[in-house]
């Protein structure tokens, strides 16, 4: 019996309690309990209070009385806290085989929440003019976690990522390489999101103030994006496929991975705005002022929030309604107008098949089955635009009656000024957040090639033995392990410090320390030079430390649950660090090769592998690899 069946079967001996008195709480919580109350707890009789008229404490009492004459036998004992809570203590010598057995699974903790409900995860959203920086890469480790924990809970999830090829940056591009003379072709083999971000776009935007002509030139240009036939439609396609390519390599470098690439233009082209607004008219959801500052535009009204224009006075549609469209598309809520066809530069690993839109009517589905729409759409964006999102939040609820689109925001990162000085950027000393319109950012390829450095020499020192495959897999999976784990460990609302040196420190709540636990797990069970045998019955694993380490184990599947319902990907990030806390307390203090006996030593091996495939499966949630050796 897994720790959730646990929970669940107390749950149901309280609630068989509740039935046969006539009593109708339902909302009470059966939970694991702090240190020093057992090892889970109820709340029921505080709830029960008021309504009985009796003190938690007398009603805790008879539900004890009650619950341990039907309670699951893997519970030793249940205890009436005199503070009025119902403890219960899991009897380990039961509990202990069948918790070690269930999460050597590879389906260990994966749990029907979803029910194969489709769910679209859309992340990245990084305009097609520069290279990735440390800020969007949160975003997209966020995005990708999110979509592997739902993915986790059985929702038949589809992750997109919206291109936004039709706007200022892009006319910024074409106004450098048609009008500012930089070349096409990168000097020296430049990366080429690298070179239009930090040559191109920063150079063109810094002569605006010199040549007042540009300006004129932009605009142009931005109308002639919007004309697909046009030649500076099709010269703005070339570049920012270009980029998206380049920015698509660093993604990849990561293990993230998408089922489907969106661009604005097509969206622009597509006639789904003309639907929407004609629906969000229909139903009286925008208003034509009459009267006032706003006269002549089209408004849109939220509760507790100024009106927002929609469609200005000249009929031209402001920044909002190209995400609105978008958001009823990936909603279901207007027709599909795209056809979709394999992105033909795909170097995606784990799950190789990526789809791109199209409006060409030439090109036919390469899969009739293709559908890029859900029940539930969350999409990952930066809390700077909280206001805009809560808008199209709330559209889209009008909609569909429910909480169907959500949007997951998040905050800023920045660097320490040490690592943002070794990388080349002056900050007097103080943190430094990224702009790419200012040009004073670095690139996410720098600092992953800066931390896989880090990790290859200090692999070599530590064991130079290591064959330069060895060094170099283990560099990379500690270098994309460290950065994926750094932007989700704190809560999404809190702003990062990102600093090179201490995210590598084998010791604190590092992905390094996470990864040398297993590392040193693997090593044990490689030095034991045998398979352990489940088949015992396990129950001699009864020190503090063999329980603390079963408990924390026990409770993965609960962590999965909080994590897909909270969309929380700091919950398993925090479950692996303490689980990998708890394994080094029992490294520490118990003796595992040298166990007094050799009934012992197999079942303390049970434990060590069964820590091993559990911090293997959260880490892969995380999209973590797990090395064998660091």
């Amino acid at each position: 019996m897994a720790f959730l069946e646990i929970l669940e079967s107390i749950r149901q001996t309280v609630q068989s309690y509740l039935s046969e008195n006539n009593l109708s709480i339902t909302n009470f919580t059966v939970e694991p309990s702090k240190p020093g109350f057992g090892d889970i707890t109820c709340n029921v009789a505080f709830l029960l209070s008021k309504e009985l008229h009796k003190s938690p404490q007398d009603i805790s009492k008879e539900i004890v009385s009650f619950c341990s004459e039907k309670i699951s036998k893997e519970i030793k004992q249940v205890i009436a806290h005199p503070a009025g809570h119902i403890n219960f203590e899991i009897d380990y010598t039961r509990f202990n085989k069948s918790i070690l057995l269930e999460s050597t699974k590879p389906t260990y903790a994966d749990i029907d929440i979803g029910n194969s409900s489709k769910i679209i995860v859309e992340h990245t959203s990084v305009n097609p003019n520069k290279a990735l920086h440390i800020g969007h890469i949160r975003n997209i480790v966020i995005g990708d976690i999110i979509s592997r924990i739902l993915k986790k809970v059985n929702y038949d999830v589809k992750v997109l990522n919206y291109i936004d090829d039709s706007g200022l940056q892009v006319a910024d591009l074409i106004i450098g390489f048609k009008h500012c003379g930089f070349s096409q072709d990168p000097p020296n083999n430049e990366k080429f999101d690298h070179y239009c971000g930090d040559t191109v776009y920063v150079g063109t935007t810094a002569k605006y103030n010199d040549d007042k002509n540009l300006e004129s030139k932009r605009h142009e240009i931005l109308k002639s994006i919007e004309d697909v036939d046009s030649e500076v439609s099709k010269f703005a396609q070339k570049i920012t496929r270009n980029v998206l390519a380049a920015q698509l390599k660093t993604v990849w470098k990561l293990g993230v991975t998408y089922d489907c690439l969106n661009f604005e233009s097509q969206i622009i082209h597509s006639q789904m705005w003309e639907k929407i607004f004609s629906k969000l008219k229909s139903q009286d959801l925008v208003r034509l002022e009459k009267t006032g500052k706003n006269e002549g535009c089209w408004i849109i009204s939220s509760p507790n929030e100024d009106d927002k224009v929609l469609v200005r006075s000249n009929g031209v549609a402001t920044y909002i309604a190209k995400d609105i469209p978008y958001a009823a598309w990936k909603l279901g809520i207007i027709d599909d107008p795209f056809n979709y066809t394999m992105y033909a530069y795909s170097l995606q690993e784990d799950d190789p098949t990526l789809y791109e839109t199209t409006l060409d009517d030439d090109i036919m589905n390469e899969d009739d089955g293709l559908v890029f729409s859900g029940d539930k759409v969350i999409t990952v964006i930066d809390n700077r635009q909280i206001r805009l999102q809560k808008i199209v939040t709330d559209l889209m609820k009008r909609f569909t009656g429910n909480d169907s689109y959500v949007h997951l925001g998040y905050e800023s990162v920045t660097l320490s000024s040490n690592t943002a000085s070794n990388l080349g950027l002056e900050t007097s000393e103080k943190s430094v957040q990224m702009s790419g319109r200012k040009g004073f950012y670095v690139d996410a390829d720098l600092i992953l090639e800066n931390l896989h450095n880090k990790i290859y020499n200090e692999s070599k020192k530590r064991n130079d033995s290591l064959s330069e495959t060895e060094l170099n897999s283990i560099a990379k999976s500690v270098s994309v392990g460290t950065i994926r784990y750094e932007m989700i460990k704190p809560d999404l609302d809190k702003i990062i410090t990102f600093d090179l040196e201490t995210s590598l420190k084998i010791e604190g709540d590092t992905c390094s320390y996470i990864q040398y636990s297993y590392a040193r797990a693997t090593r044990i069970l490689e030095k034991a030079g045998m398979s352990p045998n489940f088949n015992d019955s396990l129950s001699n694993l009864t020190n503090q430390f063999e329980i603390n380490l079963i408990k924390k184990i026990a409770i993965y599947d609960i962590q999965i649950i909080d994590a897909a319902n909270n969309l929380s990907p700091k919950v398993i990030a925090r479950y692996c660090y303490e689980l990998s806390v708890a394994f080094s307390s029992f490294y520490e203090h118990v003796m595992v090769l040298n166990a007094e006996s050799e009934e012992l030593k197999n079942s303390r091996l049970c434990l060590v592998t069964s820590f091993q495939k559990t911090l293997s499966n959260a880490l892969s949630v995380l999209g973590i690899d797990s090395p064998e050796k660091m």
